[in-house]
């Protein structure tokens, strides 16, 4: 007896059709994970010193601009601009406390390390990740009362410029506040003196020019 063969729709029963089937999607590692997330810390933190960096140029250019904006009405005009003194004075804390957290990832402050110079490697990390801890309450604690100044003083007015007492006591808080972000986001590397280094433009444009053909000779 020959064999029997069903046909569906045209297709023999005997007859296989097979659909080639995609891959699953590959899931990313963990080690991929912790990159993209590093990746974007990163970004952040260079947004934040960016920001950072702007906001003190902007303040220090503005107060140069009204000095001597100041200086030449006073001589010339024989006119002071009276709220100019003022708002410098106010515009110099903000960009002395906004200024901190800057200063700290090139190493500007002030600090005595001949102590730890002296000790071996796991102990003098250990002695800055103690300093750390100490910076980061004192900031903390710094921010807190300094915010409850500020509520204080709001409703008092400043001399010359009428605006509240508040306003410039704000730094405080604020410049604390950027400080211990800025510590928190350097810690390691603040742990490991890995400073950032400090732009010298005498220095680069002195070794472009070392690098100029010819100039060895």
């Amino acid at each position: 007896m020959p064999p029997i063969r069903a046909t569906v729709k045209g297709r023999a029963w005997g007859a296989f059709h097979t659909t080639p089937v995609s891959p699953p999607a590959a899931t990313p590692s963990a080690a991929t994970r912790s990159a993209r997330v590093s990746g974007r810390a990163a970004a952040l933190e260079a947004a934040l010193v960016r920001a950072n960096q702007w906001l003190v140029v902007a303040l220090m250019a503005s107060m140069a601009a009204l000095v001597f904006l100041n200086v030449v009405t006073r001589y010339l005009f024989n006119h002071s601009i009276i709220w100019v003194e003022e708002l410098t004075q106010y515009q110099m804390i903000w960009v002395a406390y906004l200024g901190a957290g800057l200063a700290l990832r090139e190493s500007r402050h002030v600090a005595v390390d001949s102590l730890q110079d002296l000790l071996p490697a796991p102990w003098r990390r250990h002695l800055r990740t103690l300093l750390a801890v100490a910076m980061a309450v004192f900031l903390a604690v710094l921010a807190v009362l300094g915010f409850q100044i500020v509520a204080f003083t709001w409703g008092q007015e400043t001399p010359v410029m009428n605006i509240p007492t508040g306003v410039p006591y704000l730094a405080v808080p604020v410049g604390a506040a950027a400080f211990l972000l800025h510590l928190v986001l350097f810690w390691r590397r603040f742990v490991q003196r890995e400073f950032e280094a400090i732009e010298d433009p005498a220095g680069r444009a002195e070794q472009e020019a070392d690098a100029l053909p010819g100039a060895a000779a």
